[in-house]
C-alpha cells in the first residue's frame, strides 16, 4: 500500500516539471549588445537585424519615458517574426514595465463596448510606481523567550532580544507577534525585520556567524550579514500597478477581490477621472510616478473604423502606452468601410506611426531557427534531416516545418530512435500536407467537394476579405 502511495506521490511530481512549449517560448530578448547592434544569433532571435534595431532604439526610449502615446506597425509577411519581435521587447522591458498583448478580434467576443475594452487595454499598459516610507526593526535574534501560562490558559507573553553590529535590545512580546515568530519558525542565529505598521515579520537569512553551528543546514538556506547601524530604521517601498487594477479596484464593492473575479466589466468614466486626478496630485507631491508600458496589437486589421477612430483619440493622451501593432496584410479594404488602404489602417492613423518592416528569412536563418526549436522541443535531430527541413520551410512556410519537428519526433520514437533521421522528415511529410499541396488536391478533386467557388479558368483561389 505505501509504495502505491509512493508511486502516486513521484508520478504528481512528474507532472508538475512539464513545462508547455509554446510558439515563441525560446524567446529571452531582442538579441542586441551595449550598444543596440543586434547579434546574428542571440536570445532566440534570429535574422531580422534592420527591425530588431529599431526595435531596440524604441526599447531605450520606453525605458527613459521619452515615447510614451506613440505607436509603432511591425508589417510584414506572414511568418517573418513579427510577434517574436513583440515577445522579444515584452522580455527585455522586464516584469516592473506592464506588458498587455491581444489580438484584433479580441474586443468582438467582450461581453463590453469596444472602446471600453481597448480603454482597458490601454489602462492594463500604464503602471504607476508608488512609493511609501515605512518604519522597520531590523536586526539578528539572539535569544526568542515565549512563556507559556501553567494551566495551559490564558495569554503568552514574551521577549525577543535583537542586535546589530552596534547596539541590543530586548523586546516584549504580545500575543499576535508570539503566533507570527511560531509561524514563521524563528530562532537565534535568525536575521529578521518586523514591520511597525503592520507587524509583520520576514526572515532574511541566517546569520553568517552561526555558519557553523549546524552540520544539517541544508543548500537552500541563505546566509546574511549582521545588521548595521540602529535597529530602527526608515525603509523605501516601492509598488508597481496598473491603472486597470486601481480603476477595478475602486469601481467594485469587493475591493481588490474584483482582481480575481476574471471579466470586470465597464468601468464608468467618472470614477476613471478620480483616479486620473489623485495619480495626478500624487505625482506633484512626488509619491508616485507614471511608468508607460506596451500595448501589443497583434493582427491590428482586424479592428474596424471606431476602434482607429478611437485609438487615434486616445494616443493624443497624456497618458498613454507605447502602442505596438502587428499586420500581415498590404492594401485591403479597412473593416466597416468601403475604402482600401495600406494595411487595412486609415491613412490618419498610419501617419502617426514609425513603421517597421519584417523581411523573409534566408536559407541559413531558418535552419538556425529550426535549431533553435528543435533545441527548445528536446528533439535530437540529425544534419541531414536538419537540410532537408530547411528545404521545406523555404519551399512552403517556416511555421508548416516547425510544425514538423514535434511529429518527427513521435515518429522516430516509435521505431526506438532518439534521433530524426531523413525518412522521418519524409514521412511526416507524406502525411501532413502544406498549404500549396493542399491547394493543388483541392484543384484535382474540386468536383467531388460540396460546394466549389473556384472557376475552371482560375489558377488559384481568389480570397476575398470579408
Amino acid at each position: 500500500m505505501a509504495s502505491i502511495a509512493a508511486a502516486k506521490v513521484a508520478e504528481v511530481r512528474e507532472t508538475t516539471r512539464v513545462e508547455r512549449v509554446g510558439a515563441h517560448s525560446h524567446i529571452r530578448g531582442l538579441g542586441l549588445d551595449d550598444s543596440l547592434e543586434p547579434r546574428v544569433v542571440s536570445q532566440g532571435m534570429v535574422g531580422q537585424l534592420t527591425a530588431r534595431r529599431a526595435a531596440g532604439v524604441v526599447l531605450e526610449m520606453i525605458k527613459e519615458g521619452k515615447i510614451a502615446g506613440r505607436a509603432i506597425l511591425l508589417a510584414g509577411q506572414p511568418g517573418t517574426g513579427k510577434t517574436a519581435i513583440a515577445m522579444g521587447m515584452a522580455q527585455a522591458l522586464g516584469a516592473d514595465t506592464p506588458f498587455t498583448s491581444m489580438a484584433g478580434s479580441e474586443i468582438y467576443s467582450l461581453e463590453m463596448s469596444k472602446t471600453e475594452a481597448l480603454t482597458q487595454a490601454i489602462r492594463k499598459s500604464i503602471g504607476v510606481r508608488i512609493k511609501e516610507e515605512t518604519e522597520i526593526i531590523e536586526g539578528e535574534v539572539v535569544e526568542v523567550q515565549v512563556d507559556r501560562p501553567a494551566t495551559g490558559v490564558g495569554t503568552k507573553v514574551g521577549k525577543l532580544t535583537l542586535k546589530t553590529t552596534e547596539m541590543e535590545t530586548i523586546y516584549d512580546l504580545g500575543g499576535k507577534m508570539i503566533e507570527c515568530i511560531m509561524k514563521e519558525k524563528v530562532q537565534a542565529g535568525d536575521v529578521i525585520t518586523i514591520d511597525k505598521a503592520t507587524g509583520k515579520i520576514s526572515k532574511l537569512g541566517r546569520s553568517f556567524t552561526r555558519a557553523r553551528d549546524y552540520d544539517a543546514t541544508g543548500p537552500q538556506t541563505r546566509f546574511v550579514q549582521c545588521p548595521e547601524g540602529e535597529l530602527q530604521k526608515r525603509k523605501e517601498v516601492v509598488h508597481t500597478v496598473s491603472l486597470h487594477e486601481v480603476d477595478v479596484i475602486n469601481s467594485r464593492t469587493h475591493g481588490f477581490l474584483a482582481l480575481f473575479s476574471g471579466d470586470t466589466g465597464e468601468i464608468k468614466s467618472e470614477v476613471r477621472e478620480q483616479i486620473n486626478a489623485k495619480v495626478a496630485e500624487w505625482r506633484e507631491e512626488g509619491k508616485a510616478e507614471i511608468v508607460p508600458g506596451v500595448l501589443f496589437i497583434d493582427e491590428v486589421h482586424m479592428l474596424d473604423i471606431e476602434c482607429f477612430s478611437f485609438l487615434n483619440r486616445a494616443l493624443e493622451n497624456e497618458m498613454a502606452p507605447v502602442v505596438i501593432m502587428a499586420t500581415n496584410r498590404g492594401i485591403t479594404r479597412i473593416r466597416g468601410t468601403n475604402y482600401v488602404s495600406p494595411h487595412g489602417i486609415p491613412i490618419d492613423l498610419l501617419d502617426r506611426m514609425n513603421i517597421v518592416a519584417t523581411k523573409p528569412y534566408e536559407e541559413k536563418e531558418l535552419k538556425e531557427i529550426l535549431k533553435i526549436r528543435c533545441e527548445e522541443e528536446d528533439c535530437e535531430m540529425a544534419e541531414d534531416a536538419l537540410t532537408v527541413l530547411t528545404r521545406i520551410a523555404g519551399e512552403t512556410s517556416l511555421r508548416y516545418a516547425i510544425q514538423l519537428i514535434t511529429t518527427a519526433g513521435l515518429v522516430s520514437r516509435k521505431r526506438k530512435s532518439n534521433e530524426v533521421q531523413m525518412e522521418d522528415i519524409k514521412r511526416v511529410y507524406s502525411l501532413f500536407l502544406d498549404e500549396n499541396r493542399s491547394m493543388q488536391f483541392l484543384k484535382e478533386y474540386q468536383d467531388e467537394f460540396m460546394f466549389n467557388d473556384m472557376g475552371d479558368s482560375n489558377d488559384a483561389m481568389e480570397v476575398t476579405d470579408g
